[in-house]
């Protein structure tokens, strides 16, 4: 059988997309994969600056004159022969992007958060699934092979249940040097820790305690955040919060900071205290290459003590991003309005603890910012 040949549009020419457009243009066999190609068709920059898409195609696509450079979002919806949509736009703008995606009868994978809030992302989901299409938040880590080998074992049951899990994601953006119009300090952007950083830490508890088996998919009983606020611009800087999973007797453990570093192999960025070992996840989380297993004894006196430790190394060609869309081909090929990995729903619950850490942290955004509310 034939390759599925997915046909890409991309909106935005900001760094994101870049990383995604060089990964999808990578051989998939080269991660044994076979029964799927992508070709990016057409890059859309707005404002009518078509030299920007231009350049971004030259820079990132080798120069492919196959590739459309559109000087508007419209003109990349437009185009017939685009199977499906990637957002790399600002948080806030990922609405409108993808509804406008949508109602072009688009396909959609948009990053992450997907929307500034549940309400919005509850109406993309309406639209989506008036129109028929595909969509999916582009949470990569997912996807990638190592966080499939921790979610097979700790599904094994090796190590028992998981019963803590500690996980963040930290950067210095040299907040008082920057300007002010920065994502990461823009509240009309989005701007602060919580959306931009949060998803990280968040996706390990959710692949490591809400996707649980035993856990049978139930959300947290309870949420809990802490909010420090830079008063640059009123943006969150530093957030920490838990979550409480009641059915599992489970806790996790989550913060991010915009305001200090992380060194990839500083620390382990996430790791899963399980009842029978540990889990240490090499950082950065969101693409990690490695990580630790330490299992404890059953025997007389051992609980506490290690009685096998093992490291597996994960390495492929790219950055780790085409996994995501390996899995967007596959959903499309199979009829599928969304993925079994990440449904809607895990984003959904992405976006009801961001409100609630947000509500409790005191972060409101401008208004008129949230398209829905």
């Amino acid at each position: 059988m034939a390759p599925i040949v997915l046909r890409w549009g991309i909106i935005s020419t900001g760094g994101i997309c870049a990383d995604f457009v060089k990964d999808l243009r990578i051989d998939p066999k080269t991660r044994n994969v076979d029964d799927i190609e992508h070709k990016v068709v057409a890059v859309g920059s707005r404002n009518g600056a078509v030299d920007k898409a231009k350049e971004f195609i030259k820079k990132y696509a080798d120069g492919d004159e196959s590739i459309k450079a559109c000087g508007t979002y419209e003109e990349v919806y437009a185009n017939s022969d685009v199977d499906v949509i990637y957002i790399g736009t600002p948080h806030t703008l990922h609405y409108d992007n993808s509804l406008d995606a949508i109602k072009a009868g688009k396909h959609v994978l948009c990053e992450k958060p997907v929307t500034s809030n549940a309400a919005e992302l509850k109406a993309l989901l309406a639209a989506a699934k008036e129109h028929g299409v595909f969509f999916m938040e582009a949470m990569w880590t997912r996807f990638q092979p190592l966080s499939l080998a921790i979610i097979d074992l700790l599904a094994s049951g090796e190590l028992g249940k998981p019963v803590v899990v500690h996980a963040d994601l930290s950067g210095d953006f040299d907040l008082e040097n920057i300007p002010k119009t920065h994502r990461i300090l823009d509240p009309t952007l989005g701007g602060g820790a919580i959306l931009d950083l949060g998803p990280y830490p968040l996706v390990w508890a959710i692949m490591s305690l809400y996707e649980y088996p035993t856990n049978e998919n139930t959300p947290p009983s309870k949420i809990t955040g802490s909010i420090v606020k830079t008063p640059l611009t009123g943006v969150d800087a530093n957030t920490a919060f838990t979550l409480n999973f009641n059915k599992l007797g489970a806790q996790a453990v989550l913060s991010c900071s915009t305001n200090l570093s992380m060194l990839e192999g500083d620390n382990p960025g996430a790791v899963i205290r399980c009842e029978r070992g540990i889990i240490r996840v090499a950082a950065p989380i969101y693409v990690p290459k490695s990580f630790k297993v330490s299992v404890f004894g059953t025997g007389p006196g051992e609980r506490n003590k290690i009685v096998r430790e093992e490291e597996k190394m994960f390495d492929y060609i790219g950055r780790g991003m085409h996994f995501q869309a390996d899995e967007v081909a596959r959903c499309i090929r199979e009829g599928r309005k969304e993925s079994a990995l990440w449904g809607h729903e895990k984003s959904l619950l992405e976006m009801a603890v961001f409100d609630e850490v947000r509500k409790q942290g005191g972060y409101a955004l401008p208004p008129g910012v949230e398209r829905v509310v």
